[in-house]
Protein backbone atom coordinates (compact mmCIF):
# COMPACT_ATOMS: atom_id res chain seq x y z
CA UNK A 1 0.00 0.00 0.00
CA UNK A 2 1.20 3.51 -0.87
CA UNK A 3 1.25 6.20 1.80
CA UNK A 4 0.47 9.86 1.25
CA UNK A 5 0.62 12.81 3.65
CA UNK A 6 -1.55 15.92 3.36
CA UNK A 7 0.59 18.72 4.81
CA UNK A 8 -1.46 20.91 7.11
CA UNK A 9 -1.10 22.95 10.33
CA UNK A 10 -1.36 22.18 14.03
CA UNK A 11 -5.07 23.05 14.19
CA UNK A 12 -7.63 23.75 11.47
CA UNK A 13 -10.23 25.04 13.92
CA UNK A 14 -12.10 27.94 12.34
CA UNK A 15 -11.15 26.96 8.78
CA UNK A 16 -13.22 25.28 6.08
CA UNK A 17 -11.35 22.21 4.78
CA UNK A 18 -12.55 19.75 2.13
CA UNK A 19 -9.53 17.49 1.55
CA UNK A 20 -11.29 14.66 3.39
CA UNK A 21 -13.51 14.27 0.31
CA UNK A 22 -10.50 13.00 -1.65
CA UNK A 23 -9.43 10.36 0.88
CA UNK A 24 -12.08 7.70 0.06
CA UNK A 25 -10.95 7.64 -3.57
CA UNK A 26 -7.28 7.34 -2.61
CA UNK A 27 -8.14 4.60 -0.13
CA UNK A 28 -10.01 2.76 -2.89
CA UNK A 29 -6.86 3.00 -5.02
CA UNK A 30 -4.81 1.49 -2.19
CA UNK A 31 -3.34 4.72 -0.83
CA UNK A 32 -3.28 5.43 2.91
CA UNK A 33 -3.62 9.13 3.78
CA UNK A 34 -2.40 10.98 6.89
CA UNK A 35 -3.00 14.66 7.60
CA UNK A 36 0.11 16.01 9.35
CA UNK A 37 1.36 19.37 10.59
CA UNK A 38 4.32 20.97 8.87
CA UNK A 39 5.51 22.07 12.31
CA UNK A 40 5.84 18.51 13.69
CA UNK A 41 9.58 17.68 13.86
CA UNK A 42 8.97 14.01 14.73
CA UNK A 43 7.60 12.98 11.34
CA UNK A 44 9.66 10.53 9.30
CA UNK A 45 9.06 11.81 5.77
CA UNK A 46 10.74 8.70 4.36
CA UNK A 47 7.69 6.73 5.46
CA UNK A 48 5.60 8.45 2.77
CA UNK A 49 5.58 7.99 -0.98
CA UNK A 50 4.19 11.48 -1.51
CA UNK A 51 3.68 14.60 0.61
CA UNK A 52 1.08 17.01 -0.78
CA UNK A 53 0.99 20.56 0.56
CA UNK A 54 -2.65 21.18 1.34
CA UNK A 55 -3.67 23.38 4.29
CA UNK A 56 -0.66 24.91 6.12
CA UNK A 57 -2.55 28.19 6.37
CA UNK A 58 -0.21 29.65 8.97
CA UNK A 59 3.00 29.38 6.93
CA UNK A 60 3.10 33.13 6.29
CA UNK A 61 3.85 33.63 10.00
CA UNK A 62 7.14 31.74 9.65
CA UNK A 63 7.90 31.37 5.93
CA UNK A 64 11.56 30.40 6.37
CA UNK A 65 10.69 27.68 8.89
CA UNK A 66 8.05 26.42 6.46
CA UNK A 67 10.57 26.33 3.63
CA UNK A 68 13.02 24.47 5.87
CA UNK A 69 10.39 21.78 6.44
CA UNK A 70 9.87 21.52 2.68
CA UNK A 71 13.63 21.25 2.15
CA UNK A 72 13.70 18.36 4.61
CA UNK A 73 10.85 16.65 2.75
CA UNK A 74 12.58 17.25 -0.57
CA UNK A 75 15.70 15.50 0.74
CA UNK A 76 13.68 12.48 1.85
CA UNK A 77 12.47 9.65 -0.37
CA UNK A 78 8.98 11.21 -0.51
CA UNK A 79 7.83 13.10 -3.60
CA UNK A 80 6.84 16.67 -2.64
CA UNK A 81 3.88 18.20 -4.49
CA UNK A 82 3.85 20.91 -5.47
CA UNK A 83 7.63 20.93 -5.79
CA UNK A 84 9.98 23.04 -3.70
CA UNK A 85 10.98 24.90 -6.87
CA UNK A 86 7.38 25.90 -7.51
CA UNK A 87 6.89 26.92 -3.88
CA UNK A 88 10.02 29.09 -3.93
CA UNK A 89 8.70 30.84 -7.04
CA UNK A 90 5.12 31.19 -5.81
CA UNK A 91 5.62 32.10 -2.15
CA UNK A 92 6.44 35.75 -2.94
CA UNK A 93 3.74 37.45 -4.98
CA UNK A 94 6.37 39.20 -7.05
CA UNK A 95 5.96 36.15 -9.31
CA UNK A 96 3.10 38.20 -10.79
CA UNK A 97 5.73 40.50 -12.26
CA UNK A 98 7.25 37.53 -14.09
CA UNK A 99 3.85 36.44 -15.38
CA UNK A 100 3.30 39.98 -16.64
CA UNK A 101 6.64 39.81 -18.45
CA UNK A 102 5.38 36.59 -20.07
CA UNK A 103 2.41 38.45 -21.48
CA UNK A 104 -0.15 37.53 -18.81
CA UNK A 105 -2.68 40.22 -17.84
CA UNK A 106 -2.40 40.95 -14.11
CA UNK A 107 -3.64 43.69 -11.80
CA UNK A 108 -1.32 46.76 -11.95
CA UNK A 109 1.04 46.58 -8.97
CA UNK A 110 3.60 48.77 -7.22
CA UNK A 111 6.20 46.63 -5.43
CA UNK A 112 7.45 47.99 -2.08
CA UNK A 113 10.13 46.94 0.41
CA UNK A 114 9.56 46.52 4.14
CA UNK A 115 9.27 49.71 6.18
CA UNK A 116 11.76 49.17 9.01
CA UNK A 117 13.87 52.20 8.01
CA UNK A 118 11.38 54.18 5.93
CA UNK A 119 7.96 54.24 7.63
CA UNK A 120 4.88 55.33 5.74
CA UNK A 121 3.40 58.77 6.12
CA UNK A 122 0.28 60.44 4.77
CA UNK A 123 2.24 62.03 1.93
CA UNK A 124 3.68 58.67 0.83
CA UNK A 125 0.29 57.00 0.79
CA UNK A 126 -1.04 59.92 -1.24
CA UNK A 127 1.50 59.09 -3.95
CA UNK A 128 -0.01 55.59 -4.24
CA UNK A 129 -3.44 57.03 -5.01
CA UNK A 130 -1.85 59.41 -7.52
CA UNK A 131 0.23 56.64 -9.15
CA UNK A 132 -2.85 54.55 -9.94
CA UNK A 133 -5.11 57.59 -10.50
CA UNK A 134 -7.71 56.13 -8.17
CA UNK A 135 -9.40 56.93 -4.88
CA UNK A 136 -9.15 53.39 -3.48
CA UNK A 137 -6.11 51.14 -3.09
CA UNK A 138 -5.17 47.83 -1.46
CA UNK A 139 -1.96 47.12 0.45
CA UNK A 140 -0.97 43.55 1.27
CA UNK A 141 2.17 41.54 2.08
CA UNK A 142 4.03 39.84 -0.74
CA UNK A 143 4.04 36.67 1.40
CA UNK A 144 0.54 36.14 2.76
CA UNK A 145 -2.48 33.88 3.05
CA UNK A 146 -6.11 34.21 4.16
CA UNK A 147 -6.07 37.97 3.40
CA UNK A 148 -3.95 38.52 6.52
CA UNK A 149 -2.67 42.11 6.86
CA UNK A 150 -4.57 43.21 3.77
CA UNK A 151 -5.80 46.82 3.87
CA UNK A 152 -8.43 48.54 1.73
CA UNK A 153 -7.73 52.28 1.84
CA UNK A 154 -9.92 55.12 0.61
CA UNK A 155 -8.54 58.58 -0.08
CA UNK A 156 -11.43 60.35 1.67
CA UNK A 157 -11.17 58.34 4.91
CA UNK A 158 -8.82 58.55 7.87
CA UNK A 159 -5.90 56.16 7.39
CA UNK A 160 -4.31 54.53 10.43
CA UNK A 161 -0.66 55.01 9.54
CA UNK A 162 0.65 53.31 12.70
CA UNK A 163 -1.27 50.13 11.91
CA UNK A 164 0.19 50.01 8.41
CA UNK A 165 3.72 50.61 9.63
CA UNK A 166 3.36 47.84 12.18
CA UNK A 167 2.02 45.41 9.57
CA UNK A 168 4.78 46.09 7.05
CA UNK A 169 7.74 46.88 9.30
CA UNK A 170 9.38 43.56 8.44
CA UNK A 171 7.35 42.45 5.42
CA UNK A 172 7.83 43.43 1.79
CA UNK A 173 4.47 44.50 0.43
CA UNK A 174 2.55 45.42 -2.69
CA UNK A 175 0.12 48.18 -3.59
CA UNK A 176 -2.68 47.79 -6.13
CA UNK A 177 -5.71 49.81 -7.19
CA UNK A 178 -8.84 48.49 -5.55
CA UNK A 179 -10.78 46.42 -8.08
CA UNK A 180 -14.48 47.25 -7.67
CA UNK A 181 -15.45 44.19 -9.72
CA UNK A 182 -14.40 42.02 -6.75
CA UNK A 183 -17.32 43.51 -4.82
CA UNK A 184 -19.69 44.07 -7.75
CA UNK A 185 -19.17 40.86 -9.72
CA UNK A 186 -16.93 38.67 -7.57
CA UNK A 187 -13.64 36.81 -8.03
CA UNK A 188 -13.39 33.72 -10.24
CA UNK A 189 -11.35 30.66 -9.33
CA UNK A 190 -10.46 27.98 -11.89
CA UNK A 191 -8.89 24.71 -10.76
CA UNK A 192 -6.38 22.53 -12.62
CA UNK A 193 -5.04 19.07 -11.74
CA UNK A 194 -1.95 17.97 -13.70
CA UNK A 195 -2.69 20.88 -16.02
CA UNK A 196 -6.23 19.69 -16.80
CA UNK A 197 -9.19 21.94 -16.03
CA UNK A 198 -11.38 20.52 -13.27
CA UNK A 199 -14.01 23.04 -12.13
CA UNK A 200 -14.67 26.72 -11.45
CA UNK A 201 -16.38 28.84 -8.82
CA UNK A 202 -17.36 32.45 -8.26
CA UNK A 203 -16.50 33.96 -4.88
CA UNK A 204 -18.26 37.11 -3.65
CA UNK A 205 -17.59 38.98 -0.39
CA UNK A 206 -20.14 39.79 2.26
CA UNK A 207 -21.63 43.27 2.35
CA UNK A 208 -19.13 46.10 2.99
CA UNK A 209 -16.15 43.74 2.65
CA UNK A 210 -13.76 42.82 -0.16
CA UNK A 211 -12.36 39.53 1.19
CA UNK A 212 -13.87 36.53 -0.58
CA UNK A 213 -12.62 33.76 1.73
CA UNK A 214 -15.28 31.72 3.52
CA UNK A 215 -13.64 32.48 6.85
CA UNK A 216 -14.41 36.17 6.21
CA UNK A 217 -18.01 35.57 5.17
CA UNK A 218 -17.45 35.10 1.45
CA UNK A 219 -20.08 33.28 -0.60
CA UNK A 220 -19.33 30.53 -3.14
CA UNK A 221 -21.14 29.55 -6.33
CA UNK A 222 -20.23 26.81 -8.83
CA UNK A 223 -20.10 28.17 -12.37
CA UNK A 224 -19.42 27.14 -15.94
CA UNK A 225 -16.69 29.56 -17.04
CA UNK A 226 -17.02 31.48 -20.28
CA UNK A 227 -14.57 30.76 -23.09
CA UNK A 228 -12.93 34.14 -22.47
CA UNK A 229 -12.38 33.31 -18.81
CA UNK A 230 -11.04 29.82 -19.56
CA UNK A 231 -8.72 31.17 -22.25
CA UNK A 232 -7.23 33.72 -19.83
CA UNK A 233 -6.63 30.99 -17.24
CA UNK A 234 -5.25 28.54 -19.81
CA UNK A 235 -2.77 31.13 -21.04
CA UNK A 236 -1.54 31.56 -17.46
CA UNK A 237 -1.16 27.80 -17.01
CA UNK A 238 0.98 27.62 -20.14
CA UNK A 239 3.19 30.44 -18.82
CA UNK A 240 3.67 28.57 -15.53
CA UNK A 241 4.52 25.35 -17.39
CA UNK A 242 7.00 27.26 -19.55
CA UNK A 243 8.95 28.36 -16.47
CA UNK A 244 8.46 25.24 -14.33
CA UNK A 245 7.17 21.69 -14.48
CA UNK A 246 3.40 21.40 -14.59
CA UNK A 247 2.05 21.57 -11.01
CA UNK A 248 -0.03 18.77 -9.55
CA UNK A 249 -2.64 21.36 -8.61
CA UNK A 250 -3.24 25.02 -9.35
CA UNK A 251 -5.96 27.50 -8.51
CA UNK A 252 -6.06 30.59 -10.69
CA UNK A 253 -7.94 33.56 -9.26
CA UNK A 254 -9.14 36.06 -11.86
CA UNK A 255 -11.23 39.21 -11.90
CA UNK A 256 -12.57 41.52 -14.57
CA UNK A 257 -10.55 44.75 -14.75
CA UNK A 258 -10.48 47.35 -17.53
CA UNK A 259 -12.55 45.16 -19.82
CA UNK A 260 -10.60 41.90 -19.56
CA UNK A 261 -10.02 38.98 -17.19
CA UNK A 262 -6.81 39.44 -15.23
CA UNK A 263 -4.93 37.18 -12.87
CA UNK A 264 -5.22 38.20 -9.22
CA UNK A 265 -3.17 35.25 -8.01
CA UNK A 266 -1.84 31.91 -9.23
CA UNK A 267 -2.17 29.72 -6.13
CA UNK A 268 0.31 26.83 -6.22
CA UNK A 269 1.13 26.28 -2.54
CA UNK A 270 -1.87 25.78 -0.27
CA UNK A 271 -5.06 26.88 -2.01
CA UNK A 272 -8.38 25.52 -0.96
CA UNK A 273 -9.44 23.44 -3.96
CA UNK A 274 -13.13 23.53 -3.00
CA UNK A 275 -13.84 19.87 -3.62
CA UNK A 276 -17.28 20.47 -2.09
CA UNK A 277 -18.30 22.60 -5.07
CA UNK A 278 -18.01 19.94 -7.77
CA UNK A 279 -19.01 16.30 -7.47
CA UNK A 280 -16.29 15.11 -9.85
CA UNK A 281 -13.41 17.12 -8.40
CA UNK A 282 -12.40 14.79 -5.51
CA UNK A 283 -12.00 11.80 -7.84
CA UNK A 284 -10.23 13.91 -10.47
CA UNK A 285 -7.70 15.04 -7.87
CA UNK A 286 -7.22 11.47 -6.64
CA UNK A 287 -6.66 10.37 -10.26
CA UNK A 288 -4.07 13.14 -10.72
CA UNK A 289 -2.24 11.96 -7.59
CA UNK A 290 -2.30 8.36 -8.79
CA UNK A 291 -0.88 9.40 -12.17
CA UNK A 292 2.13 10.86 -10.40
CA UNK A 293 2.51 8.00 -7.97
CA UNK A 294 2.56 5.55 -10.88
CA UNK A 295 5.59 7.37 -12.34
CA UNK A 296 7.69 6.97 -9.19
Amino acid sequence: MKKCAFLSMDSLAGFEVYDNLVEPYLNKYGVEVDTVSWRDPSIDWNSYDMVIIRSPWDYQDAPEAFLNTLRTIEKSSANLENSLTLVHWNIDKIYLKQLYNEGISVIPTKWQERLADTPLCTAKIKTYFEFFQTTEIVLKPRISANADNTFWLKADQHIKIDKLNKAFADRDFMVQPFVPEVVNSGEYSLFYFNGNFSHAILKTPKRNDFRVQEEHGGRLQAITPSNELKNAAHKCMLAIKKQHAMPLYARLDLVEFDGEFRIMEAELIEPSLYFNMDGNAPKQFADAIMARLSKE
